[in-house]
């Protein structure tokens, strides 16, 4: 699947409209084609996110997270945890594509299904699901992992992450931060309800690849089904199923990558 050292990547720039990134863009632009790479509107190589978190989880969107595509962000945001690139290396970065001495991870990908009287509707996501009363009363789901009841949460909602969506909303709702390439599935309550009618983990639980995870609405079937931050509205909702499978993405890393540091550079510094 990798190109031999004699054919530069066919390349594809994604940005924001902001005036920083358009700036970078710009800069990337002239930079990438000084160094011989060319540029595609289609079948291209590689695609390149110029902005923050929110443009890499769009230019993978729009490329039907196809596991043809090399991706990496440059990050022209504020964190910027899913961008790989800061803009003072550039250089440094085109010079390993050049070379080809940087790294591949494949990132697993959530895939969604939702049944309803009217059909049944799939999504692919790189963060997370979140499932939310449509109303933002107390959501009542019963859920199953495989075909055994873990519990009936009863709360403000469910988020269930991938991996590489560990250190998104995850971790903000107090979910662990999990490697990204370990393709896990990690189920996190939203302001869960504990007492003595209610009893709920107030925990996450994490799941290896290919477990399944069911959910059946106990009392009101109308449902938020927020796709990477996409909502979504839906009515008389039987179930959702959503699971890491054999789906991947490609994730160019930089040579000297370290997962640790970048935790530490993004969330401690």
């Amino acid at each position: 699947s990798y190109l031999s050292n004699s054919i530069k990547l066919l390349i594809k720039l994604f940005s924001n409209n902001n005036e920083k990134s358009l700036k970078i863009t710009e800069l990337a632009h002239n930079k990438l084609t000084e160094n011989g790479f060319v540029y595609k509107d289609s079948n291209y190589d590689l695609a390149i996110a110029i902005g923050g978190d929110g443009s890499f989880i769009r230019m993978v969107n729009s490329n039907h997270f196809s596991s043809d595509t090399l991706y990496v962000g440059v990050n022209a945001g504020t964190l910027g945890f899913a961008q790989e690139v800061a803009i003072e290396e550039l250089d440094d970065f085109i010079l390993e594509l050049k070379n080809k001495t940087y790294k591949v991870d494949n990132i697993g990908i959530q895939e969604t299904s939702i049944y309803t009287k009217d059909g049944k509707y799939d999504y692919n996501s790189l963060n997370e699901v979140v499932i939310r009363q449509e109303n933002l009363n107390t959501l009542l789901l019963k859920v199953y992992i495989e075909d055994s009841m873990l519990e009936e949460f009863s709360g403000d909602g469910l988020l269930i992450s991938t991996s590489f969506g560990s250190t998104a909303y995850n971790l903000s709702l107090g979910g662990s931060i999990v490697y990204n390439t370990f393709h896990t599935l990690q189920i996190t309550p939203i302001a869960p309800i504990s007492n003595k009618s209610y009893r709920n983990l107030n925990r996450s639980v994490i799941l290896p690849d290919n477990m399944k995870v069911t959910l059946e609405p106990s009392r009101s079937k109308d449902l938020l089904v927020i796709v990477d931050g996409e909502i979504k509205k839906y009515s008389d909702v039987d179930k959702i199923e959503t699971t890491v499978k054999d789906k991947r993405i490609r994730c160019i890393r930089r040579k000297d990558y370290n997962f640790a540091k970048k935790i530490n550079e993004k969330f401690l510094k």
